[in-house]
């Protein structure tokens, strides 16, 4: 396994690059945008009620769209057919959808939203997605356990363990981390720069300002950014 060498550059558009009123996050707009301006693309996953992979972060419907209740319960035809508010008549993509719009012009950063003990069957779709893709992509994830299944059943994937705090030694175990996507404000800690000395990258999110930005130099490998153009 070799990481993708865009992972370290350029920086990577949150949800694609995404403008309120204009392009909706996790749509295929914000994904065309930001390949279009030369950033990589983080977004999330999610699994549908009849087994396949949907581009959206929330668990939910209700803050991105009209309708309620949850992803899960919704097919992907059903997704596929809700708009996205905030844009002009996007509706929610699914994972192939995203990658054929990308079509291997920037990096994919596909961020598994799998609930504890599910490991396993969106990780499969996702594989199975990524292992025909032609282009840079790797996964990142909380889920330590889904990593860890990633890992075990397709090493070839990139992963990287997405951390809000500074991780136990058997959280690493478990993900078999290629590399950290960590909250900035864990970019200082002695842990975080010990590990980019072990060839770990280190990525940063979510960056919102030109000075957040700043304050990261040298201290991570790339940030994950969004509502600004670096």
């Amino acid at each position: 396994m070799s990481l993708p060498e865009s992972l370290t550059g350029p920086p990577i558009a949150h949800r694609g690059l995404w403008r309120g009123g204009t392009r909706p996050e996790n749509s295929l707009s914000a994904f065309d945008a930001a390949c279009a301006a030369g950033y990589g693309i983080e977004l999330d996953v999610r699994l549908t009620a009849d087994g396949e992979a949907v581009v959206y972060h929330d668990d939910s419907l209700e803050r991105l769209t009209a309708e309620s209740g949850l992803v899960e319960e919704r097919t992907l035809d059903e997704l596929k057919a809700i708009t996205l508010l905030g844009g002009d008549h996007q509706t929610i993509p699914s994972l192939s959808q995203a990658l054929q719009v990308i079509a291997g012009r920037s990096l994919v950063l596909v961020e598994l939203k799998t609930p504890p003990c599910q490991e396993g069957l969106l990780e499969a779709q996702v594989a199975e997605l990524l292992t025909d893709y032609d282009g840079p992509n790797a996964v990142l994830g909380f889920n330590a356990a889904a990593l860890g299944w990633l890992a075990r059943r397709h090493p070839a994937i990139p992963r990287g363990l997405n951390l809000d705090a500074a991780p136990g030694p058997d959280e690493l175990t478990l993900a078999e981390p290629d590399f950290l996507s960590i909250n900035q404000k864990l970019s200082q800690i002695s842990e975080v720069q010990f590990w980019r000395t072990q060839t770990t990258p280190v990525i940063a999110w979510t960056v919102r300002s030109l000075d957040e930005w700043a304050r990261l130099a040298g201290l991570v490998d790339n940030v994950v950014f969004e509502g600004f153009s670096p």
